[in-house]
């Protein structure tokens, strides 16, 4: 069995400073064999936020890869956004903006959706999709993990990330078999599966850290593969609460080539 710890949208410098220690508690607790971040993990990208984020990630005893999100660059320094985007994740995150975590028989693939050119909505190219193609493992459960998600539900009024059907289209056709996204702030899994039998299966996390009232909640999930299965822990942190209730679980399976609840 290979684990999976998924934390997306910390928000340092807006982040639940009582919920920071409980979190990083139960992630050391976890014993994931690989951590992965999905971006924004600052507020507004500045240094002392990411002198936060940096000194919380060091604090993580697994392996760990992140990506970087929209919050994580200038957003009202234009020249700086423009410029030099992400000179302050390189020097407190890490200098690879796409890095990969293998463990066991489980790849991820970071894949930075950041567009500077327009601040919120991402983006992601053809050149960045045959990347993720080309290194595709057949003997592995093959995972995207970026910040933006690649499709979103009706209600959500956010635009959808630049590129993001046809990189589904491939990543499907060519052997993505899970996508972990964060930046709506919103829990999703599965929500897809009905669309035309599609094989991959999204992960949208919620918000790890951020304060935001309206939120509502803070969370993070483990995802433990073992061969064709999938057990899923979503812990949950509600706003009104003072930590994180036991964890919900869902299960599912690819027996049959398409992900299914088991």
């Amino acid at each position: 069995m290979t684990r999976i710890l998924h934390l997306s949208d910390l928000h340092f410098g807006y982040e639940r400073v009582a919920l920071v220690e409980p979190l990083l508690d139960l992630v050391n607790a976890a014993r994931a064999d690989l951590v992965v971040v999905t971006g924004d993990l600052t507020h507004r990208g500045r240094s002392a936020q990411f002198a936060q984020a940096a000194a919380f990630l060091r604090r993580i005893e697994a392996p760990l890869i992140a990506v970087p999100g929209n919050h994580d660059i200038p957003l009202y320094k234009l020249a700086d956004r423009m410029m030099r985007p992400y000179r302050r994740w390189r020097r407190a995150i890490a200098r690879n903006l796409e890095p990969v975590g293998h463990v066991g028989a489980v790849r991820v693939q970071g894949v930075n959706s950041v567009d500077p050119m327009s601040w919120q909505r991402g983006a992601i190219s053809s050149a960045q999709v045959a990347r993720v193609v080309a290194a595709i493992q057949p003997d592995c459960v093959n995972i995207a993990a970026l910040h933006h998600p690649m499709q979103q539900r009706p209600e959500v009024d956010k635009a959808l990330m630049k590129g993001a059907p046809d990189a589904l289209v491939r990543f499907e056709t060519q052997g993505v078999q899970l996508v972990l996204t964060g930046h709506l702030h919103l829990w999703s899994i599965g929500a897809f599966q009905g669309e035309s039998g599609r094989p991959i299966l999204q992960v949208q996390a919620g918000t790890a850290l951020c304060a935001r009232p309206g939120d509502r909640q803070n969370e993070f999930a483990t995802l433990d593969f073992d061969g064709p299965n999938l057990r899923v822990e979503r812990h949950v942190a509600p706003m009104d609460e003072p930590g994180f209730r036991p964890p919900e679980q869902l299960r599912f399976t690819r027996r049959s080539g398409l992900w299914r609840p088991a």
